[in-house]
């Protein structure tokens, strides 16, 4: 199938004349849509086998010695036979390679199907000319029986070992896709909908966002949702990889897929349809595989002049032959050229490769948005990482409240009136905030007049009063007076690695909420592995300086950047992408999107927002950074596999168009006939499919 075009529905290129492949983004395909080529591809190679064995078994008789003086062997009947069984096969069998030849040849884009319907066709109107017209042909050319030679087993064999060939590839094909079937499976058929006059089953497709669902104890959740009633176990290993299950209870988020274990919950849908974290991931991974990577390039400026070099080459071998005066090997060892250069083995060198590169990268929680993404993580050098929620736990918790001498305030109240701001932030410390007020079950006010200053903090009015909570530094530049006592106050635990979030009330300080983010337990593994991998390691964080250098210092990060803003993040991307150095970006917030956008790589954290996984090509579903280690190596070893491919390709031809030119016959009398030179050019296909499902199994 053609990887270049995306489609709604099947169809073929107007260029390659190859099957579209069909975008899973356009909604679930029609039952059998996805296999119909294959099923086609089956159903002409079945027939075609069939009626080629006999045209095969008595073209054999004129090389076997102890046939050779065989009557069936020679007669009008034998090669009458021969005409009909191969007719159907090149005319009906191979018709969708020459469909696709006369539309490369129209759009001026030669490929492999040029070679194969050349080849083919030469040998077959050949034999239909020298069985009905024989005294077109000097009589030099003919048996001893006086009869003209002829190639239908030739055209028939080497169609039925070219739908071999595609059968192969679009098994292979399929088997890429294995993932996202099992991601599929995962996903319930139907959900049980809570209603007034009691629990109904409805097809998944009919849940809205906002209804309650009922999920029994080993059930699959149906869709991504909130726990609101209830409580049990979850096994979250699809997305954690962890075979520990989590406890869920009321508030805690669920995601369609899972597996609920022990206790009945009811879930309120949050993310149904193509918003699940499932239906996500399948679009990933299918875009992915529709993307190129650059290397392929390659293999497109080689295929721009392979094909009108092999056609010269064909050309030159067949008046070299005439030169020499035998017509009969002029177009034998032409058609053979034509079939062993068919460049099938170089065009699929890098699609296959990246397909069950991505394939294995989904089944690790790895998922590879855009294919040119594997080349920058295999030479990656520099990585770029964000503190919170990316080396932390992104889930920081409100430890201390801290009032000012002169404020006014109670701690619930200090608390309230953050929390009444940090709703409408998206920051996981205002989270942390949030958390801390629902905890207490704090009453939060609307608040008019909101306002954010990316990075620095959020203002509004809270029961008739200016609030504003956030940075010291963005207090400060508002004029809020009395904030050098609560600086004080804070220093210490920022020198712990804590945040420290700055409250006033009427342009005066009144409290300090200190926040405590824990490092993840894998982080200090992931940096190690990545060290090991020579990579370089920057941390660029929002965060205070004294907060960045004690995570920086326990994590052994020797460079870091404390207190930037996203532009900022972006500029020192920017910087850093110098010649000979790939920068990745790991990050999961918004703040972190220009920076993700313009690293060589973007990688973002599955547990981030949904604007830094639209914004980056990776996404680490686990939100861990061994993750990123996964993914460099994964790329390293596609980049490997490809090489590895086009290196056999090239090789094969170079090797091969000059033997089935005839070139060791004045040696030692070796022609290549071209029945096996289409074998040849369908094994060097194969071998480039088997070499790329290694992906699917080797150890990383």
């Amino acid at each position: 199938m053609c990887p270049g075009v995306e489609s709604d529905k099947p169809g073929t290129c107007p260029k390659c004349g190859m099957a579209l492949e069909r975008n899973p983004a356009f909604g679930p395909a029609e039952a059998g849509e996805d296999d119909a080529e294959l099923r086609d591809m089956t159903r002409r190679f079945k027939v075609s086998a069939l009626m080629t064995l006999p045209v095969f078994v008595t073209a054999m008789a004129h090389v076997v010695p102890a046939w050779s003086h065989a009557e069936w062997a020679n007669g009008v009947a034998t090669r009458w036979m021969q005409f009909v069984l191969a007719t159907p096969v090149v005319l009906w069998a191979g018709w969708p390679f020459f469909v696709r030849a006369w539309q490369s040849l129209l759009h001026l884009s030669m490929n492999m199907f040029t070679l194969i319907a050349l080849g083919v066709g030469s040998a077959y109107v050949f034999s239909v000319a020298a069985m009905l017209a024989p005294g077109w042909f000097p009589k030099s050319l003919g048996d001893m029986h006086g009869q003209m030679p002829v190639y239908f087993e030739a055209a028939a064999v080497i169609i039925v070992l070219v739908l071999l060939g595609q059968v192969l590839e679009l098994r292979a094909r399929a088997r890429t896709g294995s993932a996202i079937q099992e991601l599929l499976g995962l996903q319930p058929k139907t959900a049980r909908l809570v209603t007034p006059e009691g629990d109904v089953d409805v097809a998944l497709d009919a849940v809205q966002v906002g209804q309650r669902l009922r999920v029994r104890p080993g059930e699959k959740i149906p869709v991504d949702g909130v726990v609101i009633e209830g409580s049990s176990h979850v096994n979250e290993s699809m997305l954690t990889g962890e075979p520990d299950p989590v406890e869920k209870s009321a508030g805690a988020q669920v995601t369609g897929g899972t597996l609920n274990q022990h206790g009945s919950l009811t879930v309120q849908a949050e993310r149904v349809g193509a918003d699940t974290m499932l239906a996500q991931i399948v679009q990933l991974v299918g875009q992915a595989q529709r993307s190129r990577a650059p290397i392929q390039a390659l293999a497109d400026k080689v295929a721009a002049w392979f094909v009108p070099t092999v056609l010269f080459a064909a050309a030159f071998t067949f008046f070299i032959w005439l030169w020499l005066g035998s017509l009969a090997f002029a177009i034998t060892n032409a058609v053979a050229v034509l079939i062993i250069a068919c460049p099938c083995a170089l065009g699929l060198a890098t699609p296959m490769s990246v397909m069950v590169g991505i394939g294995r990268g989904a089944k690790m929680g790895v998922l590879i948005r855009q294919a040119e993404a594997i080349e920058k993580l295999a030479s990656l050098n520099t990585l770029a990482v964000d503190k919170t929620g990316t080396l932390t736990l992104g889930k920081p918790e409100v430890t201390e409240i801290l009032l000012s001498p002169q404020s006014q305030l109670s701690m619930d109240d200090a608390l309230r009136f953050a929390a009444a701001l940090e709703r409408h932030s998206e920051h996981p410390l205002a989270y942390a905030v949030i958390q801390a007020a629902e905890k207490k079950k704090l009453a939060l006010p609307v608040v008019p007049d909101f306002q954010a200053t990316p990075a620095a903090g959020v203002s509004g009015r809270v029961d008739g009063k200016a609030v504003m909570v956030g940075k010291a530094d963005f207090l400060r530049e508002q004029g809020i007076e009395n904030l050098a006592a609560l600086e004080a106050v804070a220093s210490p635990r920022q020198n712990e690695g804590k945040s420290a979030i700055f409250l006033a009330v009427d342009r005066q300080a009144v409290a300090v909420i200190v926040v405590s983010d824990p490092i993840k337990a894998t982080t200090p593994e992931a940096l190690a592995q990545l060290r090991a991998l020579g990579i370089s390691v920057v941390m660029l964080t929002g965060d205070n300086e004294r907060t960045a250098k004690r995570i920086a210092s326990t994590l052994s990060i020797e460079r870091f950047h404390a207190g930037v803003t996203p532009q900022e993040k972006h500029t020192f991307i920017t910087q850093m992408k110098k010649p000979g150095v790939v920068v990745g970006m790991a990050g999961d917030g918004i703040n972190d999107a220009p920076a993700l956008a313009e690293a060589d790589v973007g990688i973002a954290m599955g547990t981030g927002t949904d604007i830094a996984m639209e914004t980056a090509p990776v996404t680490l579903v686990r939100g861990d950074l061994r993750g990123i280690v996964h993914a460099i190596q994964l790329g390293r070893a596609m980049m490997r596999n490809i090489r590895q491919n086009l290196l056999f390709a090239f090789l094969y031809n170079a090797l091969g168009i000059p033997i089935a030119a005839g070139i060791l016959y004045p040696w030692l009398g070796v022609l290549l006939s071209p029945m096996i030179a289409g074998a040849a050019m369908s094994l060097s296909s194969v071998s480039v499919i088997a070499n790329a499902l290694r992906l699917g199994t080797m150890r990383l």
